[in-house]
């Protein structure tokens, strides 16, 4: 959903309208199936009014004025952090030739410090919101006590799953974040490598790129799981490293239900052989 959709689902909603929020994808690909090969407003308008007369309603749920603001920051947040990675990719660009004059590069590097500080301060005034709540305090503790997973982390994903509704299972939540695996088979010959959908949301999946690289890293249960996977399934790196995602949310999931700490052991139990 856009920003520009949110706006509206959140008035309508505080109107006192029943409305359900559609994937975009699905209205699309119903377009598909109904042969619609022309795009005007007329035809996009009869389109959705088919789709929600042949879908099942499902009423949308409106979060708490809390949990957008906190999506606004962690958004914010992921958005100048890409800046500082092209920053940084920039500056090296610059450092390759000895034609660059020391006060391009001094400029340079200003630039990435100057959006380290705003990261650093939004996820200051992040943490001063969440300090509000003991809800979400409670949320980010629970978080955190994941092998890395740190504050801009845990405000990244608190910013994404606690907007989604209450009732969704741990599959559900894979789905949304386009976690879910993709296969292509097709009779005896077409068996093309299974990838993740994609199909979802895209700041979920960057939230938990990071993390999941550290856990693999330095939590031995993580770390065993993804050696499992390369080394016992001949998984790719790639493949694994998208599995200890998906895990991770199947984890954070029961936590936030049961609101229980991670246990690694649960994670993955280490072969008595390895350990």
């Amino acid at each position: 959903m856009t920003t520009y959709h949110f706006d509206l689902a959140v008035a309508l909603h505080d109107a006192g309208v029943l409305l359900m929020v559609v994937n975009p994808k699905a209205s699309h690909n119903f377009a598909k199936v109904l042969m619609r090969n022309s795009k005007t407003d007329a035809v996009d308008a009869n389109t959705l009014a088919e789709y929600a007369a042949r879908m099942d309603f499902v009423a949308w749920t409106r979060p708490t004025n809390e949990t957008i603001a906190l999506r606004c920051f962690s958004r914010r947040i992921n958005s100048l952090t890409g800046q500082k990675a092209a920053a940084k990719n920039h500056l090296h660009a610059l450092t390759a030739t000895q034609e660059t004059p020391k006060a391009v590069l001094r400029d340079a590097k200003l630039a990435i410090i100057q959006l380290q500080k705003r990261i650093d301060r939004l996820t200051a005034e992040a943490l001063v919101l969440i300090g509000k709540y003991p809800e979400l305090e409670r949320v980010l503790e629970l978080l955190t006590g994941i092998t890395g997973i740190a504050n801009t982390s845990a405000i990244a994903l608190m910013g994404e799953l606690l907007l989604l509704p209450p009732d969704l299972s741990h599959r559900e939540w894979v789905k949304f974040a386009g976690l879910d695996p993709k296969a292509f088979d097709s009779g005896k010959s077409v068996h093309k490598k299974t990838r993740v959908s994609k199909a979802g949301n895209r700041y979920i999946r960057a939230a938990l790129y990071m993390p999941a690289l550290s856990a693999k890293q330095h939590d031995p249960h993580v770390s065993a799981y993804f050696q499992h996977l390369v080394v016992t399934n001949g998984k790719e790196k790639m493949q694994a490293l998208c599995a200890v995602m998906r895990k991770l949310l199947h984890a954070i999931h029961g936590m936030l239900k049961h609101d229980v700490p991670f246990d690694n052991t649960r994670f993955y139990a280490i072969p008595a052989s390895v350990g």
